[in-house]
């Protein structure tokens, strides 16, 4: 193979790489999973299984390089037929989308509290 080729190819696969890597890390949004189911995304089969390709960002070697990790879970569920149908509904991406908020703020209060403790836990310790 010519050296240009090669790094075509470089290009290619690194391009592919951040791409696909954008994408998945949408997926974290409940609001553009609306938008898709809106549009009839999930109903091609074509679309589901490159859902189903894009499983293989769950592989350490892949996740460290999502800034949004809660994607991974998210396709996760994309891979249920039922949850895909459900999120054709406004209601369910709302509710998805607080449930969401509600889990960062809780994690992130607790994560406060392990990392600071309190006066009085230091006092005992």
């Amino acid at each position: 193979m010519a050296e240009s080729e090669q790094y075509v190819e470089g290009f290619d696969n690194r391009q592919r790489f951040q791409i696909e890597l954008e994408f998945v890390q949408c997926l974290a949004n409940p609001h553009y999973l609306n938008f898709l189911a809106q549009r009839g995304y999930f109903k091609d089969s074509s679309f589901v299984n490159y859902l189903k390709y894009l499983l293989y960002w769950k592989a350490p070697q892949y996740a460290k390089f999502l800034k949004y990790p809660q994607c991974l879970f998210f396709l996760d569920l994309l891979q249920y037929e039922h949850f895909r149908r459900e999120l054709v509904n406004v209601p369910c991406a709302k509710f998805i989308d607080e449930q969401q908020l509600l889990h960062w703020q809780y994690y992130s209060n607790k994560r406060c509290k392990v990392a600071m403790p309190s006066k009085s836990e230091e006092a005992t310790t």
